[in-house]
């Protein structure tokens, strides 16, 4: 899937940054181009996110202010009360069809921020005052499968070690858990897996590793000791969607340890209706993206009657496997 960066946009702000440094060095026959802010090129009028993602560009910046954003209501909190997410990057090296970014940003193009440290005060700052937090670092992109070029997991692990009050998520599809699996298992990091059935990654998740790879990885984090949450979400009404998502809790049953999975999670198709109908603009070979969903409060999904069905068919397969306090719907 993933090569190589042709072009590199820079903030003149951080050129001689010492992570800006590092990253240039991953990729040295990319060109450089100054800019004075990262929004004068990822904010440009008039972009192709579509043919921006047969061969997107690399931006590299400082971000300046906003370090943490309060989780949405489409993500679930697990009753955590301070749920927040950052966005350490924007936009995502894969290129899934469903996927809410295409309808979020007007570029393709992939932000990375070098200023962690900024990160690392504004969460601080955030626990000391409140105490907790639960933060998502995986949101607006998938941290792990950049982790050979942008090493942000790894750094959040150790820094997350001298902060007890800071519980993690960081949820991938990549297979790149090799890249962190030298960091100590702490008990308030959850490494969390989204999983489709084989026959909607080869059809939908363009890009991103097998089930087989996945689960592998998984069983590999597992047995290291780590938490791990699988995530099943969204489920897609495609055609015979009742049988790949049985045979996927069928596989997930015999062939993960089962004992050391947390949780799972799972949620039918939900997203913002101004998304939507830009994914639609400019994703019109997405048969998944015309369904007949219902709209309500500035929201699409799948009507009553559907999600009651879908979420029975997941329920009832994952409950042949796994015990019902493992089992949670995320979105209902």
């Amino acid at each position: 899937m993933f090569k190589s960066f042709s072009h590199i946009y820079i903030e003149e702000g951080i050129k001689d940054h010492f992570r800006t440094k590092e990253i240039l060095d991953k990729f040295p026959n990319a060109i450089h181009i100054p800019i004075r802010h990262y929004k004068d090129s990822f904010n440009r009028n008039s972009q192709n996110f579509r043919i921006q993602k047969e061969t997107p560009k690399l931006i590299l910046a400082a971000k300046k202010d906003q370090f943490l954003y309060p989780g949405s209501d489409f993500s679930p909190n697990f009753s955590h009360p301070h749920f927040y997410y950052n966005t350490l990057a924007l936009n995502c090296i894969y290129d899934c069809e469903y996927c809410y970014l295409q309808g979020m940003f007007p570029s393709a193009n992939l932000v990375l921020f070098v200023n962690w440290e900024d990160f690392f005060s504004a969460t601080t700052d955030f626990i000391e005052k409140n105490h907790s937090l639960y933060l998502a670092l995986s949101y607006d992109t998938d941290l792990l499968a950049l982790e050979s070029f942008f090493p942000a997991t790894k750094t959040w692990l150790k820094f997350a070690e001298s902060q007890p009050n800071l519980s993690l998520e960081i949820r991938t599809k990549s297979t790149n858990y090799s890249q962190i699996a030298k960091s100590s298992p702490n008990p308030n990091v959850i490494l969390a897996w989204t999983l489709s059935p084989q026959a909607i990654i080869d059809v939908i998740e363009h890009g991103t590793p097998s089930l087989q790879a996945r689960l592998k990885a998984i069983n590999q984090a597992v047995s290291d000791g780590w938490k791990v949450r699988i995530c099943i979400d969204p489920i897609l009404r495609v055609p015979n969607w009742q049988t790949h998502y049985q045979s996927l809790a069928d596989k997930l049953g015999k062939e993960l340890n089962v004992e050391g999975i947390t949780d799972i999670s799972f949620g039918g198709f939900r997203m913002n209706i101004d998304f939507l109908k830009r994914m639609v603009e400019v994703r019109k070979d997405s048969s998944i993206l015309f369904h007949a969903f219902e709209k309500k409060d500035k929201i699409v999904s799948y009507s009553k009657l559907e999600t009651e069905e879908i979420l029975e068919l997941m329920s009832s397969s994952l409950n042949k496997h796994f015990s019902p306090s493992q089992i949670k719907v995320s979105y209902s």
